[in-house]
């Protein structure tokens, strides 16, 4: 599914080797905010699968944003299911640890 808000911010799924994973671009705030829960919604609940993140082509995010990651980390760790942010850029990754939340998207090594 692709979102699309005059440019602002876009958000693309792929199932690949087990996982969803959501590329985000753009900005990441309250006005695109109902664009991103209506992408997370069906894939945060599918407890077979990883749901990875990828920021890398984000270029903002607010506090909205974040508390649309922090539920969907809540829904999956309910689960018991895995939840990943990768390719986090500098500004965001400075944000998260300024808020304290990114040791809860901190990257999980697989145990093998």
């Amino acid at each position: 599914m692709n979102t699309n808000k005059n440019n602002k911010f876009n958000a693309k799924t792929e199932l690949h080797d087990g996982a969803n994973t959501v590329y985000l671009s753009g900005e990441l705030d309250l006005s695109v905010a109902p664009d991103f829960r209506l992408v997370m919604e069906p894939l945060v609940g599918e407890s077979g699968q990883d749901l990875i993140i990828n920021m890398k082509d984000l270029k903002y995010i607010d506090s909205t944003g974040i508390g649309i990651l922090l539920s969907v980390l809540k829904a999956r760790n309910g689960m018991e299911s895995r939840f990943m942010v990768e390719e986090v850029p500098v500004q965001i990754q400075k944000l998260f640890d300024m808020t304290g939340i990114a040791k809860f998207f901190a990257p999980q090594e697989n145990s093998q």
